[in-house]
């Protein structure tokens, strides 16, 4: 094996990564880079050879706080794998988190590899997605349903965290803000019942998150997504532990296109699961 240097990246550098889940088909969303940066900076990282500008490899490693991180973007070039250089970026990254639990969204092939390394299964998850049939709401305004800022931040940012184990209100402001996205939230009686983005990607429009204390709820803010954004295709990432998330991307007429598990090296803190109809980003956690 030929030298390998693994060295953190700049949001430049990213742009050759995204091309590359590009062509794995992960549908990566098209203003994804601002906002996973503005979280952690510095839990981005590159593998190169001998000094070669070309990256071999890549993978993340977020810090969120200092309990928890997000490992994802694990991928090596396609001509350079089976080499040893994806497990040596691997290694390497992963000392960014320190003694956090650290969390990842791992398509089935590499599943084995995770458990090798520490990684426990939490729950599957599917992408549901296609052309989506037409719901009964009509974008903002419809039944509760307002700009997630219009909420306030901190409002969307307290549901968030009672959602997702760690807060990230850092990469909240970015999100809900960051141009093409259309972020929505349900207020009930003065108080936030469920939030959701939708944003430009490659292919599909991608929904998430799409937390929300109800079935119904979810039900509202989804069509107001897809109405707010004009999508005609969508694709979700619904863990299958809430069986009224899957039922109500089935209602939509979506498909499950591929299955993914999220796994953890420890304990993360209690967060309702029950609202998780979708998962904020496959990236990202």
């Amino acid at each position: 094996m030929s030298a390998l240097q693994v060295s953190r990246a700049t949001a430049e550098d990213w742009a050759v990564v995204r091309e590359w889940a590009v062509a794995e088909g992960w549908n990566p969303g098209r203003g994804d880079t601002a906002s996973f940066f503005a979280q952690d900076p510095d839990g981005f990282f590159l593998g190169r050879l001998d000094g070669e500008r070309e990256p071999v490899s890549a993978i993340s490693v977020v810090n969120y706080d200092d309990a928890y991180a997000f490992l994802g973007f694990y991928l090596v070039r396609p001509d350079r794998r089976g080499l040893g250089y994806g497990l040596a970026t691997w290694k390497a990254a992963l000392a960014h988190a320190g003694d956090r639990t650290v969390g990842l969204d791992g398509v089935p092939a590499q599943q084995d590899n995770y458990r090798r390394s520490g990684f426990v299964l939490a729950h599957r998850s599917a992408r549901w997605a296609g052309p989506v049939t037409a719901g009964s709401a009509a974008g903002t305004g419809a039944a509760g349903v307002v700009p997630a800022t219009g909420a306030g931040l901190s409002a969307i940012a307290a549901y968030d965290a009672a959602c997702y184990p760690a807060e990230r209100p850092r990469f909240l402001e970015r999100w809900l803000r960051a141009p093409g996205h259309v972020a929505l939230a349900r207020v009930v009686d003065g108080r936030v019942t469920g939030y959701g983005v939708i944003r430009p990607a490659q292919d599909e429009a991608r929904v998430g998150p799409l937390f929300a204390d109800s079935p119904g709820d979810a039900e509202v803010l989804l069509d107001a997504l897809v109405a707010g954004f004009g999508a005609d295709r969508i694709a979700m990432d619904v863990p299958e532990s809430n069986a009224a998330a899957v039922r109500l991307a089935e209602s939509r007429g979506l498909v499950p296109t591929f299955a993914t598990a999220r796994m953890y090296t420890g304990p993360v803190r209690p967060f309702a699961q029950d609202r998780v109809f979708g998962i904020t980003t496959l990236e990202l956690g």
